[in-house]
């Protein structure tokens, strides 16, 4: 009995300590620390309701593109397109995000993230009879302003001083265009925001049927 008892106490205390030695430390706690929130109505885009709707409809169609929604473009379904949405984009220290992929070459090496879309026919792109993807600025004008209201490092190298972007002040206007063939010019017409801070940045987007708003947080460990 005696014996059986020194086993029992035994073999529980090196059950116990090799629970102890397995057992993994717990993961450090991930938080967001929001920066800075920004908003604007896309009820609001422009004074006629035609050209309204087809900026409201190509700035959705380009979240839509970079959710990384399966989108047929030679037959959109604007039902998924239009659908309020949550969603997040990551981007780490020293990465840029571009808002397409012609890109000036000192962004070369840095560009992890872009729309993934050309904002034209092709790409399903709506025109309001001026231009194909018209709107696509007023979504770039707005990453703009809470990217630098979060002071992160941004680079818009063509304003969108031709034309007010309703909600959004002067200064963040942003030009976006991309034509055939015309890389360099393309490049000038696109925004540049690069991460800065020594800890990653997310991006937090949402869209309730009227309100487009986006969130800048930095991540923190504990």
């Amino acid at each position: 009995m005696v014996n059986e008892a020194i086993f029992t106490v035994a073999a529980f205390s090196l059950l116990t300590f090799n629970t102890y030695l397995i057992t993994p430390p717990e993961a450090p706690t991930v938080q967001e620390r929001v920066l800075v929130t920004r908003e604007i109505s896309l009820e609001e885009r422009y004074a006629d309701k035609f050209v309204n709707d087809v900026f409201k409809d190509n700035i959705l169609l380009t979240m839509a593109y970079l959710r990384g929604e399966k989108i047929d473009s030679t037959n959109v379904d604007w039902n998924l397109v239009k659908k309020p949405f949550s969603f997040k984009m990551g981007l780490k220290p020293g990465k840029t995000f571009a808002f397409h992929e012609d890109i000036l070459p000192e962004y070369l090496d840095k560009v992890t993230k872009t729309t993934g879309s050309r904002f034209n026919y092709q790409d399903g792109f709506k025109s309001d009879g001026y231009l194909t993807g018209d709107g696509v600025c007023h979504l770039a004008s707005l990453i703009n302003w809470a990217a630098a209201d979060a002071n992160l490092n941004v680079k818009a190298p063509t304003n969108h001083d031709f034309a007010v972007i309703p909600g959004v002040p002067g200064k963040f206007g942003t030009s976006i265009y991309v034509g055939s063939n015309q890389t360099g010019a393309n490049a000038l017409q696109n925004l540049y925001v690069t991460n800065n801070y020594n800890k990653p940045i997310i991006f937090a987007f949402s869209y309730d049927g009227k309100i487009l708003k986006l969130s800048v947080a930095e991540v923190a460990f504990n």
